[in-house]
């Protein structure tokens, strides 16, 4: 037994539309959006009376996918601290290869997401940042270089 293929990440979100807005503002496509509840969503997520929206994005490759979760029962349960840095137990970001980082991060910063840290370069591989998006979601950019 062996895992075939990643399918998707799953980000709960309280703003929707912003969250498709930023998504998409890195390029990722809305592949689909959809409600979702009832008993077999109660019983996969062990919680009673699950009523959620949910956005697929993909990536233009379309080999990853992000799912993106609104919850309108029962009430979400905030993280703590907030807008918790990179040593925080738990999932922390998502990562993205990029073409141009600079202009990535510009466009990013007039829709006024903010960078965490500074852009990078790691050896003659990579340059690489963090970024924060809705709901305190980390989002890591890569760039390859050479």
């Amino acid at each position: 037994m062996t895992i075939r293929q990643m399918h998707h990440v799953s980000v709960v979100v309280d703003d929707l539309a912003a969250a498709i807005a930023f998504f998409a503002d890195l390029g990722m496509e809305l592949e689909g959006q959809t409600p979702i509840e009832g008993p077999w969503a109660d019983r996969i997520n062990g919680l009673e009376g699950i009523r959620v929206d949910i956005a697929m994005m993909r990536t233009a490759d379309g080999q990853g996918r992000l799912e993106l979760t609104k919850f309108h029962h029962p009430a979400v349960i905030s993280p703590e601290p907030k807008n918790a840095l990179g040593n925080t137990l738990g999932l922390r970001s998502v990562m993205f290869v990029v073409d141009d980082i600079d202009a990535m991060v510009a466009g990013l910063r007039s829709r006024g997401v903010e960078l965490i840290g500074e852009v990078v370069q790691y050896a003659d591989i990579y340059r690489l940042c963090y970024v924060r998006g809705p709901e305190g979601i980390i989002v890591a950019l890569s760039e390859e270089l050479g």
